[in-house]
Parts: C-alpha cells; structure tokens; sequence
C-alpha cells in the first residue's frame, strides 16, 4: 500500500489496491445512495481501474476501513465544446475513456463516509490528486461536479439561474462550493450529465490549473 500522506486525526491516504475494492464498492452506495445504479462502481470495476491506471486511483483508510475514495483518469478535454456526460467519463463503469497522454487529470468522482465527514478528507484526496497531476506535469485537475443544491429548488428556478448566482456568490451549494473553496473555477453547467435528483441531473466543470497551490489539511 503506498502512503501518500498521514492526516493528523491518524487517516492515511494511500494508493488504491486490490485489498480494498470490496469496501469501496460498498462505500459507493452509502456516498451515493440517489445516483442511478448502473452509474456506481462496484468491485469488478475498481479492479479494472488499476489495471488501466493505477497511479490515479487513491482511498482514505482508518486503519483496515476505507472512509473516502476517489477515481481518475487521463483525459484531453475540448472548452469550447464541453457537453459530455458522466456516462461518457465511465464507460459503463470500466473507465475506459482514460487516455494515456492526455493532459488533464479528470476526477470521475470523490467521496467520504458519512461518519468521517469534516475531516479534511476530500480535501486531502484533491491534494492528492493535485500532486499526482504535478508528477505527470499535467495541465491540472478537471471535474464536472454536481450542484447538490439544485434539486430542491429546481421548481423555483432555473439551472442557469442557479449557476449565475453561484457565479456571483450569493448562493452557496453543499458540493459546489465546498470544491470552489478548494481552489476550482466554474467553467460551463451542462444539462443531463448524471442521472440523480439531486441536482436534476446537471454538471459543472471544473477546472484547478496545476500552477495552484491545493495544500492538505
């Protein structure tokens, strides 16, 4: 197991390895209990992924439990024609979009256990993932994340309405801007990147430059 950093409260992030995957696909359920359950990664898959690539895949364990995971790969990404789904990103859960020399490292998704939330693990795994981008001299991260908030106000407003007024910050979204607060940029909002309530299915890219410093907590 390769340690890439010990959290003062005794949480190690490490590399993801084949001892772990049973628990991950587990944690996928408790961290995304609303998403669609084809769009979840199960045991099978996170085999696939270290066989694809392994330097992007990382957990946070406590001890012999894993608390907090996150996937990547590899990916050339178009701006001027961002639309693209999640779907996309996982190839059926196998994420065989990961491309070898593509200069940016997409986050396909991040996640902490309930009972180990506000400790800085997403924050450490982002730090993580920052650093892995650095050592491959990557152009930064790129995600899409989910506006958390949407889904419960979505008959109250429209989604271009809430991405304008979390691009002016008076509003605040529990996903979003906990991501904005890490160092990421809002790029674009995309309609039907996800199949889950909770933000009617759209996506925001995000985009954290390499040159940006993303510290561990």
């Amino acid at each position: 197991m390769r340690e890439w950093a010990r959290l003062e409260s005794g949480l190690i992030v490490c590399s993801t390895g084949p001892e772990h995957v049973a628990q991950l696909e587990e944690l996928q359920r408790v961290v995304f209990p609303t998403l669609a359950p084809e769009e979840r990664f199960e045991a099978r898959h996170y085999l696939r992924h270290l066989e694809l690539f392994p330097e992007g895949q990382f957990c946070v364990v406590d001890g012999d439990r894993v608390v907090g995971m996150t996937s990547t790969v590899r990916m050339d990404f178009d701006f001027d024609h961002p639309d693209h789904t999640f779907a996309d990103v996982i190839q059926g859960g196998w994420l065989t979009s990961h491309e070898p020399a593509g200069q940016w490292l997409y986050g396909a998704d991040i996640g902490t256990h309930p009972d180990y939330r506000r400790r800085g693990i997403a924050r450490a795994l982002y730090a993580t993932r920052h650093e892995l981008a650095r050592r491959l001299g990557l152009a930064g991260q790129l995600t899409v994340g989910m506006p958390s908030g949407y889904g419960a106000v979505k008959d109250a407003m429209t989604a271009d309405a809430y991405y304008d007024e979390l691009v002016s910050g008076v509003r605040r979204d529990p996903t979003i801007s906990a991501q904005l607060h890490i160092g990421f940029e809002m790029r674009r909002l995309i309609p039907g990147y996800i199949r889950d309530p909770v933000c009617d299915g759209y996506g925001i890219v995000l985009v954290l430059p390499a040159d940006r410093e993303v510290r561990f907590p």
